[in-house]
């Protein structure tokens, strides 16, 4: 099949994916395509890297200098400053409900504000306050999608647009436009599959987010027994095809982390099916500290070793542990940090690059680099919106453990997926923190307006007592 025949049915299989999965019952705000085209581009590459349609390019290889690094692209920067001042707009509009959200997630707003006040004692304040305000977006994108008038219906739509987009692009590009779909580093010259993406470790995560929700939407339809045949039906074939597309992409990218990750995430959705689990929460506590703690023995105690051979990797994490010693030993204000995302500039990064010849620009661990550039401080806060997203999630699965499975098992995947790969701030996978952690007054149901209390008419009896109280009352 020829690339142009192939681009014309994968546009026809995607149009016929969101028709399977149409829910005409759902009403959604028209802003919800701004979360959209940003997680769009978060999760792919930038609209510079689209436009001049360049393949992917490794983010341990960068070809650049470390200099090029501070100024970054005109273009990129002015469509994320336009995505974000529009969304500002929609949230202005829905003042009341955006309200409601920002007191109820207090330490959300506390993090993001102290990373704008690191910005001050930064090494490149310039740099780091453009960095901070693209951060600041993110919040605002989740802002807009749990402050619809249905929260539950946007986070569906939500993952259903950028699944049916993203992931039979990146099959597209992989089979059939291989210049864009895969990378070849500088060095090696080894081959890998990014699809729309500019790496394969995040082509992983891609899948990894998606094909959770696309499994979340498969149990759906699977335990609904109010909905019609038909409905049911076009939403097992339609998440179900790009779920199993989400699977093969998982092997082609070789990215064992995400994929770890994705089937310990499945387990937490499954077990929201079983009776056991969804009325004991005792039991989702001891099945996610079961998660964590093997997941860190096998990676950092080297307990069961031989389970992260069996998963293709070496005990030392493909070098991994060498580099946390390096930039470690670099750091010069433990409690505070460098600053927001300052670490990995200038001379810090000339001497990494140095050492490593494959150019590394994040520590492969994201708490280590949420320690270089937010210090103890940031550490901290982190561990404050864990704790009270944690809480915020498990008082809602006690009323509904499968709407709630998936917001706990993105929270785990963080916290997993970021002891081996950095995946803090400007990250789809921390987007999908924030959505699953922020507190939504009322839950993420629909909000419902107020029905006017009509009372019924006084009887006689009653009509004299109230005379009787408003002559007194004068």
């Amino acid at each position: 099949m020829t690339p142009q025949n192939a681009t014309v049915l994968f546009a026809f299989g995607i149009m016929g994916l969101f028709l399977l999965a149409r829910d005409g019952k759902a009403r959604t705000s028209k802003a919800l395509w701004i979360p959209v085209v940003w997680l769009w581009i978060a999760a792919s590459r930038p609209v510079s890297g689209w436009l001049s349609g360049s393949g992917g390019v490794s983010a341990d290889a960068s070809l650049g200098t470390a200099d090029q690094l501070l100024d970054g692209s005109p273009l990129d920067r002015f469509f994320f400053t336009g995505l974000i001042a529009i969304g500002v707009i929609v949230l202005f509009m829905r003042s009341r409900r955006v309200g409601g959200l920002l007191r109820a997630n207090v330490p959300i707003l506390l993090f993001f504000l102290y990373c704008g006040v690191s910005t001050l004692w930064s090494d490149y304040t310039d740099v780091s306050f453009k960095r901070w305000i693209k951060a600041l977006g993110d919040l605002v994108m989740v802002l807009i999608v749990l402050s619809d008038s249905d929260p539950l219906a946007a986070v569906k739509r939500l993952l259903a647009r950028l699944a049916f987009l993203l992931i039979p692009a990146s099959v597209l590009l992989i089979k059939y436009y291989p210049d864009l779909g895969r990378m070849y580093s500088p060095f090696t010259g080894e081959a890998a599959s990014t699809g729309v993406t500019t790496n394969k470790n995040q082509l992983g995560y891609v899948c990894l987010l998606l094909g959770l929700g696309c499994a979340w939407r498969v149990l759906e339809a699977v335990r609904d027994r109010q909905g019609t045949r038909r409905s049911r039906s076009g939403l097992l074939i339609a998440h179900g095809t790009v779920l199993a597309m989400a699977i093969w992409l998982f092997w082609m990218a070789n990215s064992m982390t995400s994929f770890a990750c994705f089937l310990m995430a499945v387990t937490l959705l499954v077990a929201a099916h079983v009776r056991a689990f969804a009325r004991r929460v005792w039991l989702v506590h001891l099945q996610v500290a079961a998660i964590l703690i093997i997941s860190f023995s096998a990676l950092f105690l080297n307990v069961g070793s031989g389970l992260v051979q069996s998963m293709g990797r070496d005990p030392s994490l493909t070098g991994r542990t060498d580099i946390w010693k390096l930039v470690l030993g670099m750091v010069r204000n433990p409690l505070f940090g460098t600053g927001f995302n300052s670490f990995w500039l200038g001379k810090r990064l000339e001497k990494v690059w140095s050492v490593y010849w494959w150019h590394p620009m994040q520590a492969h661990d994201g708490y280590i680099d949420l320690y270089l550039n937010l210090g103890v401080v940031g550490l901290t806060l982190l561990a404050v919106i864990l704790v009270a997203g944690y809480r915020n999630i498990v008082a809602a699965y006690r009323r509904d453990s499968h709407l709630n499975s998936l917001r706990l098992a993105y929270l785990v995947v963080f916290v997993a997926y970021n002891f081996t790969e950095s995946a803090l701030m400007m990250s789809p996978v921390w987007i999908f923190l924030l959505l699953s952690t922020t507190a939504v007054p009322g839950g993420w149901g629909r909000t419902q307006p107020r029905k006017a209390v009509t009372l019924p008419p006084l009887s006689p009896p009653v009509v004299p007592c109230l005379e009787e109280i408003r002559v007194m009352s004068k």
